[in-house]
């Protein structure tokens, strides 16, 4: 199911796999990270989501301000939901965000009680995720029907 109800974000929920797989589509600056980030958290709640997989190649420089309220506010939370992976999608080029997540990864590191999982892009994550499950064929349709 694609859901659109954060403007930042274009999600893809699969209730089978536990899975929310998330891409930033706003072209005009990261402005609304902070509010769309909140509303992720309470998402991920609301649907039991066991597995998520960010896009990070889609996302534009994380600034030092977002950065710090990542590691003050959305970090801290994170880590407290029942999830089981948490699967990044960043590509070897994009050195400066790689940089912010090592950063709040190890901020966190500590309390994390999920694994975490890198690829360099969103749909080699989706090939290991649904491996063995049939899933990848009718989410890879959803996914590039939006």
């Amino acid at each position: 199911m694609i859901i659109s109800s954060i403007p930042d974000f274009r999600l893809q929920h699969d209730e089978l796999l536990g899975l929310l797989r998330l891409e930033w589509i706003t072209d005009v600056g990261m402005a609304s990270l902070r509010t769309s980030a909140a509303q992720l958290l309470e998402v991920v709640r609301q649907l039991a989501v066991r597995t998520l997989l960010l896009d990070m190649n889609t996302v534009p420089n994380i600034s030092v301000a977002d950065e710090l309220w990542l590691g003050t506010h959305w970090m801290p939370a994170i880590v407290q939901l029942p999830l089981q992976h948490l699967v990044l999608a960043i590509d070897g080029s994009r050195v400066h965000n790689q940089l912010v997540i090592d950063a709040l990864h190890d901020l966190v590191q500590p309390a994390i009680r999920f694994e975490s999982h890198y690829f360099s892009d969103a749909d080699s994550a989706m090939h290991w995720l649904t491996d063995g499950t049939g899933r990848l064929p009718a989410l890879q349709a959803e996914w590039n029907a939006r």
